[in-house]
């Protein structure tokens, strides 16, 4: 995890200390389960929790000796707990503790992204609320293509963010799952009855048929999960780096007092914390192939999936987290510049009105295809400067016989494209 992109609640959760008090953790209720039924002397857990205080570094000192880092902690704890830990790990196999207490953390990360998640979708709904009729103009392949709303930008963000939030929280459920079940997942020397207890101190379930571990395709489910996420906040970032273009200037992310572009321009100003979220979406999306890589291991289990997961696990939670925190402040300052978007409207003199005259003269009866070729050659001549497209429009010699130059004009009208912006922005925000 780069310190750069991490939050302190982010970093609490994935430190070396709250991995190792979660085994504890994990460990403990096992041994709770164990003296429910009778195999272990009651009060054991009860005893030990007390006398451990986890130390990382004594871990890895003794780790470097065992080369088994289960086996490290277990002699840690041993060390300082005595007589009552040999009770510990009774039937479990190292995966038990490491696959339970990976769950647990996987949940606490899912639930910081889901909080940011929150935000994020708050904000873009009050700036579709404010922004419901800011008109402006909507591009396809880059190009100006007809008028739209503003509002509508943000409602498309924010059902997609809805859709995301469904997503994220399935993947929180479906990798709440722990499994104590030995080493090759049959129970061997332990129970289902065992495993349940045990997991339910938790606020684990177990997972349904385990091999060593948990099956694979539940965390391959997650990072993909925050892939998407990552895909929809790229997404918002690339569009407002274009709005921000100087040629567009139809809005720009917060620039704050004090702050810098350049360090040789001192008139710039640019679009970073998009350009960074681009980037960190990259590498969030970049997670989810070995993840999947990591669904099939050798028979019940190897450990090619274990470095993986080393890595990615923090760095796909944190970055996450930190993208969704970031657009939130891009999104909450953004800067709208409703001048320039009614400027763009109107740059092309009218062009981007073509299809309302289309069909005005096809519905005076001209065939659809000669009444396109006529509508189209007034406008190849607006773009080569011979006049004004609504002037060519009223001279063409076919829609002037079909079109007086007032329904020329009402077909024009920019307000007819964002007649149905409040229908479509109430039910983007009921989803």
């Amino acid at each position: 995890m780069l310190e750069r992109y991490l939050t302190p609640e982010m970093e609490r959760i994935w430190a070396p200390k709250n991995r190792y008090d979660q085994w504890l953790r994990v460990e403990l209720a096992a041994c709770r389960a164990m003296e429910e039924r009778g195999i272990v002397p009651v009060g054991t857990a009860d005893s030990v929790a007390p006398l451990v205080t986890i130390d990382p570094r004594r871990i890895d000192e003794i780790e470097a000796i065992t080369r088994h880092d289960v086996i490290a902690f277990l002699t840690h704890v041993e060390e300082q707990a005595g007589e009552p830990a040999r009770w510990l790990h009774l039937g479990l196999t190292s995966s038990d503790i490491l696959d339970s207490s990976f769950a647990i953390l996987l949940t606490d990360a899912m639930s910081l992204i889901l909080q940011e998640a929150e935000n994020l979708s708050s904000a873009l709904r009050e700036m579709t609320l404010k922004h419901r009729k800011t008109a402006m103009i909507g591009r396809t392949h880059g190009i100006h293509a007809e008028p739209t709303s503003l509002g509508l930008t943000f409602a498309l963000w924010y059902a997609e963010m809805r859709r995301n939030i469904t997503r994220l929280a399935q993947a929180k459920k479906i990798i709440s799952v722990g499994k104590i079940a030995g080493a090759v997942g049959n129970y061997g020397n332990l129970s289902p009855e065992i495993e349940a207890r045990a997991l339910e101190q938790l606020g684990l379930t177990p997972e349904v048929v385990a091999t060593q571990v948990v099956q694979r395709d539940r965390h391959a489910e997650y990072f993909t999960a925050l892939a998407i996420t990552a895909g929809t906040i790229e997404k918002m970032a690339i569009t407002i780096r274009h709005w921000q273009r100087t040629e567009v200037n139809e809005a720009a992310e917060p620039f704050g007092k004090g702050q810098k572009g350049s360090s040789a321009m001192p008139h710039k100003r640019n679009p970073i914390l998009c350009e960074n979220i681009t980037g960190l979406a990259r590498t969030v999306r970049g997670y989810v192939a070995p993840a999947l890589e990591n669904m099939a291991l050798w028979h019940e289990r190897d450990i090619s999936h274990s470095s993986v997961e080393r890595v990615i696990a923090p760095d796909a939670t944190s970055l996450t987290q930190f993208m969704l925190r970031r657009m939130t402040t891009v999104i909450s300052g953004l800067d709208v510049f409703e001048d320039r978007m009614e400027e763009h409207i109107h740059l092309t003199g009218g062009l981007v009105l073509s299809e309302s005259v289309l069909l005005e003269v096809i519905r005076k009866g001209v065939p659809r295809q000669k009444a396109y070729e006529a509508v189209q050659r007034c406008a190849m001549a607006s773009r080569s400067g011979s006049d004004t497209f609504f002037q060519l429009l009223t001279e063409d010699p076919l829609i002037r016989e079909k079109l007086t130059p007032q329904e020329i004009a009402t077909a024009m009208d920019v307000e007819h494209h964002l007649r149905h912006v409040d229908q479509i922005i109430e039910r983007a925000l009921n989803t």
